[in-house]
């Protein structure tokens, strides 16, 4: 409220008081004999005046109020008008009619207290109209047009002017009236029936809404009742029009009441089927919102089914759900035998799982025999277009008792029932995706460790290395490990699998190759056999590798001093090899069975040592199966031919330069296609001149 609206409320408010003081004041001394022998008596046209002017202050002060309507406490705005200035007002004129019908003047031989007790009840029912006419004018407004605001607006123009007409004009200009009294009430009457604040009621506010208009209506009849009876009162010194004027005020209040309660009975039907359908969008927004409360199905499926037997006022229910969906199947007062017959009937029909309504149970072929406490019948599948997640059958005791409606909320709900349990999975499936790539991510970082970051580098040979992994985590390995000053060990390898399992695996592999080089002791000339090392490796991953998983290797033991390597296969890809000397490019044909296929002793005879002299200049090729197994839009693979016919064109070239062929053609070879294996790379070139040891 602005500082000028309080300012001229308050004036207002003073205007008030100052005119019932007036009134109060004439009617003290109109009706004490020796106070208008003293003071003179008080002319009517002040006692109008002042009327006129508590009035006109009295509506106009709660007019500024605007609307004493919060939101929706359509009731407390009732109780606040019925409870305070109306139970004020209706007990004042009950009081009086007691006094005077109880012959208070001829007790105390005086009408002063008759008269004031009169001017009283004329400022408790003029602020209770006042208040009364602002209520109404509130729920008028609520939610009301533009137009309907317009028209209200001009009501109280001219029921203002019709007031004061009444009060001013003598008594035998009356019938000129009739015809503007009574235009003025139907337009009333029209305006009252908007009334959109009824069918936000709840079922409990509806019952005190009307109490309390009935109460206001009751204590209008009252109020009319009693100006009417003081009408013709001859110890009242009240001017006969102000008694007419409040008369008209109190006829015209009692009238609207009883009409707005009218009106609210008549809307009541209207109301229960707008909550209905509150409640029905109110349900499938709760149904909605648990997915972004990360409900569970079973609370989804919970809600749907006492939503649908809420809404549909069904007597007997239940949700048969697959038990794929993992939960408990609902029911509400069905008996297990009715509940049998029904799905053994309907799957006898080859109806049990689609969209089924029966009105007339006891008519129907089949439902008959079954003799049913029931009359109607809705059977509402949970489908979406991959899934069938269960089905919804709804019961009331009398026929007819769905209609096509019901049939609709319900598909609206079991539509979205299934949208949200489709989120659900999608959600959870989400979830379960980050976890993965969290783990991948945690292995690749693991994997990431394992890589040698420093390469072997001396004055022998020259390596270089390329790997590519098909996947986040691949199952491509590679170490080195300086036995001495001059013996240096490489493995290669490939774990079956791929993601966090086989990085697991391959931490696993290389800490057995680190554990297991210990035992290399050739100072105490009890060197590590290569073929030695598959057989202890196969035995340790016995115990911790699964028995669908296994691995390749490759293990070689390179001497400087002796000018050679010694080396064995474990079923994986053969070693391809330039020998400077004789100018010829082959592959080491070695036998050799994978770690972890035979898990016994009959492994070591599985296993072989090769021997073999390096030359300057000599190449060597160590790689994993993704590289001769790349494939090109055909689907025809790289191979080991051309592979090593790459070699033996590049074989004078630098590891590097080496390496990078390679690469290089395996990319253009799959046309940059990503790999469907992971690809791994070594390059050992023997440099031409060796240092002596």
């Amino acid at each position: 409220m602005t500082p000028l609206l309080r300012k001229l409320n308050t004036a207002l408010l003073l205007g008030a008081g100052l005119s019932w003081l007036l009134m109060l004041a004439g009617a003290a001394l109109r009706a004490s004999a020796p106070l208008s022998a003293q003071w003179g008596t008080v002319p009517d046209t002040a006692l109008l005046l002042a009327q006129g002017g508590l009035a006109l202050c009295a509506f106009l002060y709660e007019r500024n109020h605007q609307s004493r309507l919060r939101g929706t406490e359509f009731v407390s705005l009732l109780r606040r008008l019925m409870l305070g200035i109306g139970l004020a007002a209706g007990l004042g004129a009950g009081l009086h009619l007691a006094a005077r019908y109880l012959g208070l003047v001829a007790v105390t031989g005086s009408s002063v207290p008759l008269n004031l007790l009169y001017v009283v009840n004329i400022g408790l029912t003029t602020y209770f109209l006042a208040q009364a006419y602002n209520t109404w004018r509130s729920l008028v407004f609520f939610r009301a047009t533009q137009l309907t605001r317009t028209r209200w607006y001009w009501f109280e123009l001219l029921l203002g002017i019709t007031l004061i007409v009444r009060l001013i004009i003598p008594g035998n200009a009356l019938p000129y009236l009739s015809v503007p009294l009574v235009l003025l009430a139907l337009l009333g009457v029209y305006l009252g029936s908007h009334q959109q604040w009824v069918a936000y009621l709840n079922r409990k506010q509806r019952w005190g809404a009307i109490t309390l208009q009935g109460f206001a209506s009751l204590i209008c009849l009252l109020l009319t009742f009693y100006f009417l009876n003081t009408q013709q009162d001859p110890t009242l010194v009240a001017p006969s029009a102000q008694r007419a004027y409040l008369l008209l005020m109190t006829t015209f209040a009692a009238f609207y009441s009883f009409t707005g309660l009218l009106v609210t009975f008549v809307t009541l039907p209207t109301a229960t089927i707008f909550e209905q359908k509150r409640e029905e969008i109110l349900s499938m927004q709760r149904l909605a919102q648990l997915i972004q409360k990360g409900q569970s199905e079973q609370e989804v499926y919970t809600l749907l089914f006492d939503s649908a037997v809420q809404t549909v006022e069904a007597d007997a229910a239940w949700l048969d759900l697959y038990e794929e969906t993992g939960s408990a199947n609902l029911a509400r007062r069905i008996d297990p035998e009715a509940r049998l017959g029904i799905c053994t009937l309907l799957s006898d029909y080859n109806i049990g799982h689609i969209e089924y309504l029966n009105n007339d149970l006891p008519n129907s072929a089949g439902f008959r025999a079954l003799n049913l406490p029931y009359g109607s019948l809705i059977v509402m599948p949970l489908r979406s277009t991959k899934r069938h997640y269960g089905t919804l059958y709804l019961l009331k005791e009398h026929t007819q008792g769905f209609d096509r409606e019901n049939l609709g909320l319900l598909q609206t709900f079991t539509s979205q029932t299934v949208l949200t349990i489709e989120n659900l999975r999608l959600l959870e499936e989400s979830l379960q995706n980050e976890r993965v790539k969290e783990e991948l991510k945690i292995a690749s970082l693991v994997q990431e460790s394992l890589i040698p970051k420093v390469l072997p580098a001396d004055s022998w040979f020259e390596i270089r290395w390329h790997s590519k992994a098909a996947r986040e985590v691949g199952g491509d390995f590679y170490d080195f490990l300086q036995l001495s000053a001059s013996r240096i060990a490489i493995i290669i390898g490939d774990v079956s699998g791929k993601g966090t399992t086989a990085a697991f695996h391959v931490a696993q592999m290389k800490g057995i190759f680190h554990t297991l080089m210990l035992l290399d002791q050739p100072e105490k000339n009890q060197p590590l056999q290569p073929s030695k090392f598959m057989t202890m490796a196969n035995q340790a991953l016995s115990h911790c590798l699964e028995r669908s998983s296994f691995i390749t290797a490759s293990f070689y033991i390179i001497d400087y001093k002796e000018r050679g390597f010694a080396f064995a296969r474990a079923g994986h890809c053969h070693t391809l090899y330039y020998n400077a000397i004789t100018e010829e490019t082959f592959y080491f044909q070695t036998a050799g069975l994978g770690l972890g296929i035979m898990r016994d002793t009959s492994y070591e005879k599985r296993i072989k040592n090769m021997y073999y002299d390096y030359n300057p200049g000599d190449v060597m090729i160590m790689y994993t199966d993704g590289i001769v197994e790349a494939r090109d839009g055909t689907g025809e693979e790289y191979g080991e031919d051309r592979l090593r016919e790459l070699l033996g064109r590049t074989f004078y070239l630098e590891a590097e330069e080496i390496k990078q062929a390679i690469v290089d053609d395996v990319e253009d070879f799959t046309h940059g296609q990503p790999p469907h294996d992971d690809q791994t790379l070594l390059v050992i070139k023997f440099k031409s001149a060796q240092p002596g040891v």
